[in-house]
């Protein structure tokens, strides 16, 4: 399958990264073809609602920006993997922008699956981006292979990688 995982921490070796990377290895190693975005070092603004992607544009955003790398790789992917770290109880910034610039197409016509990685220092934080995440699935129409947290004493542990291995086998 062709994975496209869109990592969102601005620490290059913090615990999301490193969460993407362990996903990235398993799935290379079970054969898949996989590509992993930092979007927290993209330059990618927010949806300006100006309608011009429904209009004149015809389903492209007017705003030209590193979106357009993105663009491509989400047209073809099989599976979508959001990995961000929770600072405030939801999905952080860097990966909220390329979700709603997602707008202009409305959904990614080859997603049929989804996961979601999301690490936090502390517990009980993750509710509100497991309910975006199940909304944006749910919109797609793409099938849940599964979501790993991992708070403070859970990260960079043999038994995170086996959670996301299982997601990986899920696929």
């Amino acid at each position: 399958m062709n994975i496209l995982i869109l990592q969102a921490s601005p620490r290059a070796n913090g615990n999301t990264a490193w969460m993407a990377e362990e996903y990235k290895n398993a799935a290379e190693a079970a054969g898949h073809k996989v590509t992993l975005v930092n979007v927290s070092r993209k330059k990618i603004a927010g949806c300006l609602a100006c309608e011009y992607c429904h209009n004149k544009g015809n389903g492209a955003c007017i705003q030209k920006d590193d979106m357009q790398e993105l663009y491509p790789l989400m047209a073809e992917a099989e599976v979508l993997v959001l990995a961000a770290p929770i600072y405030y109880f939801t999905l952080c910034a860097q990966i909220q922008a390329p979700i709603q610039r997602m707008y202009c197409v409305n959904a990614p016509t080859k997603v049929k699956k989804m996961a979601l990685l999301m690490s936090s220092y502390s517990p009980g934080v993750y509710s509100g981006a497991t309910a975006e995440y199940h909304d944006i699935r749910n919109y797609w129409h793409a099938e849940d292979s599964g979501i790993v947290t991992a708070k403070i004493d859970e990260q960079k542990t043999d038994e995170t990688k086996a959670k996301i291995q299982a997601i990986v086998n899920n696929l």
